[in-house]
């Protein structure tokens, strides 16, 4: 199975073609530069490099979310438009476990997945791994960092922390008490290529979805929609 994949969720953007779980071509830019400038030149050049085109490929993967709801949207949009075109298969991959599958080799440890979701929150979820398989212990969910490190108090496990908050994330669980450590350097950051394989685990379980299905997952309302709402009297 050919999959393309896009990540958009937070500064970075990246793009990565996979064959049965074999990375072909990948690609990360951290510039500055918006994710709509980025991110359909990157994949054109990663599938014309590689040797191959949007028709041969059979699963269009993105990181549905949480994240930035800019980049989400980007994201999203790309994807759809891209398999709607061709009538491929979408794969809508939580951004927090696709962060959690390249380090699934941790079988002794729970992965923590952090992203900075602001006003003290990170978003997160909580994996266990055994013979390189994920367990998801919590749903994907926006969580204060106090309230995590009460969570994890008593969790017999080491922590291993992943994701653009990993060090925010780090900082509390350790001034709570808490022995953590991030995850080496090359793999902390979200990436495609992380993507690629969640994307991998919802086809093996037949949970791809349609252009048309394929929506970002906030976790939180947009900021402009709660400043919308109602004073709560």
């Amino acid at each position: 199975m050919r999959i393309l994949a896009l990540e958009t969720s937070a500064k970075a953007v990246s793009a990565a073609v996979t064959e049965d779980g074999k990375v072909l071509c990948s690609g990360y830019q951290d510039t500055g530069l918006t994710h709509s400038r980025t991110l359909l030149p990157m994949a054109r050049d990663l599938l014309k490099n590689c040797g191959t085109s949007l028709e041969e490929v059979d699963v269009i993967a993105v990181a549905a979310g949480p994240g930035s709801f800019t980049g989400l949207r980007i994201g999203v949009a790309t994807a759809k438009g891209l398999s709607w075109g061709a009538d491929k298969d979408c794969a809508a991959c939580s951004t927090l476990e696709s962060m959690a599958w390249p380090l699934a080799f941790y079988e002794d440890a729970v992965i923590v997945c952090a992203m900075d979701a602001r006003r003290s929150q990170i978003y997160n979820a909580l994996f266990t791994s055994e013979h390189g398989r994920l367990t998801r212990r919590t749903p994907d969910r926006a969580i204060g960092l106090a309230e995590l490190a009460e969570e994890l108090r008593s969790e017999p496990l080491p922590l291993v922390i992943v994701g653009d908050g990993a060090v925010l994330c780090e900082k509390a669980l350790t001034e709570s008490g808490l022995p953590c450590r991030l995850a080496p350097p090359q793999l902390v950051m979200q990436n495609a290529m992380s993507v690629a394989l969640c994307a991998e685990d919802l086809a093996r379980a037949g949970k791809l979805v349609s252009a048309q299905e394929l929506l970002p997952v906030y976790l939180r309302p947009p900021q402009a929609q709660r400043l919308r709402q109602p004073p709560q009297i």
